[in-house]
């Protein structure tokens, strides 16, 4: 990608004074990064669990580090063919699901298969499984670029856009979908669109903790958000809110003992759930407590 003025400025604001371990301008680059991808992952995962399809990001990870192989043999840039192949992959996902062709798990394990068994094609046609292949298979935060930043950037961006303004809509639809067509909601097209945001979350996360651990990112902290969540938007900001502290947490423990800050990330997520596991819960969690007020038009 060429440099321009929007790059240029990025660079100089990601250059501001910020004390330790945040003090040199690749550790910025990485805060950065990563707190846009903590807050968006677990809102895309939120729905995700809500759907008992919590290892969806899986799946389209695998797709687009097929993506990622494809944009290395063709010498184009890997975020945009990984886009294209995780946007691709997840669509046909929903859509084998929508038409009854196969049930979700098996429409996600075909793809999940499919993907990285292209990827490794891909990759042995290209040459070999060079270190750009593996930063994107296990994460490379640390060397993230003022471009690349700038793309996870708008990525994120656009997602928390669109959850802000098709949240509820999106609730109604996980909850109860032939509720949601019986109340004239577009289910179809809102479930192709939340497939389709789930996708560009995980392009954007793969630079951050890797195809690997992506999809851990976007459930764990959902899985402890319910514990301490009350409604639904409750867990939403919740997960969101312990998402972007993992990365903060995770960041400043790979700075201090020099371990893999991708890991560190998912490792402090994992300590939230287990965590929140083993403490009492403020109330019994109940998936499918806002079912009456979707069939009445009104949504938490």
């Amino acid at each position: 990608m060429a440099g321009g003025p929007l790059t240029t400025g990025f660079e100089l604001v990601a250059a501001l004074p910020l004390p330790w371990p945040f003090e040199r301008e690749y550790m910025q680059l990485a805060l950065v990064a990563g707190m846009v991808v903590g807050l968006a992952a677990p809102l895309i995962g939120t729905f995700l669990v809500q759907k008992q399809m919590s290892l969806m990001g899986d799946g389209i990870g695998h797709v687009a580090f097929a993506g990622v192989a494809a944009g290395l043999l063709l010498g184009v840039f890997p975020l945009w063919t990984a886009l294209i192949a995780a946007v691709g992959g997840a669509v046909g996902i929903e859509w084998l699901r929508l038409r009854g062709r196969a049930a979700g798990d098996l429409a996600l394990a075909m793809f999940f298969y499919s993907g990285i068994a292209l990827a490794v094609v891909l990759s042995s046609l290209a040459g070999s499984l060079d270190a750009s292949v593996l930063s994107y298979l296990f994460g490379a935060i640390l060397t993230v670029s003022a471009q690349d930043t700038l793309v996870i950037v708008v990525m994120g961006g656009v997602i928390l856009v669109m959850m802000a303004l098709c949240w509820r809509a999106l609730f109604a639809v996980v909850l109860d979908e032939r509720a949601s067509r019986v109340a004239g909601l577009p289910v179809t097209g809102l479930s192709l669109g939340l497939a389709a945001m789930a996708a560009v979350t995980v392009v954007a996360s793969m630079q951050v903790v890797g195809v690997l651990l992506v999809a851990a990112l976007m459930v764990l902290p959902v899985g402890a958000a319910q514990r301490l969540s009350r409604s639904f938007r409750g867990t939403m900001v919740v997960a969101s809110a312990l998402g972007a502290a993992s990365v903060l947490v995770g960041l400043v423990a790979a700075r201090v003992w020099g371990i893999a800050p991708g890991g560190t990330i998912v490792l402090v997520a994992a300590a939230s759930f287990a965590l929140t596991s083993v403490a009492p819960r403020r109330r019994p969690h109940t998936p499918g407590s806002g079912r009456e007020t979707v069939a009445a038009g009104e949504l938490p």
